[in-house]
């Protein structure tokens, strides 16, 4: 099993970036999957989750309305698209597996993580 999250960098506050992770995961189209990012000095949190079709996602209450979960089954990939970032938004961000649907707890398989780093 591999994940990779990648297309995290350095953005202004107010700026968009689109995180992208390919999953070499047997049973990816029929697993949630879950981004989580982890700030210094901080505990890694949950930030939201896809259904396995792609139909249902949930938010962390810190960025819903700005952050949108979505997935290509085809292509083995889920993707995290970011706006109206915020300097508290920076954290390395990972990729997940969830074991359950609905929540993404506990965590099956972690990905590599990205850096997203939010200028003020």
């Amino acid at each position: 099993v591999q994940l990779q999250a990648f297309g995290g960098g350095l953005v202004q506050a107010g700026g968009s970036l689109r995180l992208s992770c390919a999953a070499s995961v047997p049973t990816f189209s029929m697993r949630d999957m879950g981004w989580f990012r982890q700030a210094p000095g901080k505990e890694r949190e949950f930030v939201g989750g896809v259904s396995w079709s792609g139909d249902s996602t949930y938010y962390a209450d810190s960025v819903k309305g700005r952050f949108t979960i979505s997935r290509d089954n085809s292509k083995n990939t889920v993707y995290l698209q970011m706006n109206n970032l915020k300097p508290e938004d920076t954290a390395v961000y990972y990729c997940a597996v969830c074991r359950r649907p609905g929540i993404c707890t506990p965590v099956d398989y972690w990905g590599q993580g990205t850096q997203v780093t939010v200028s003020s």
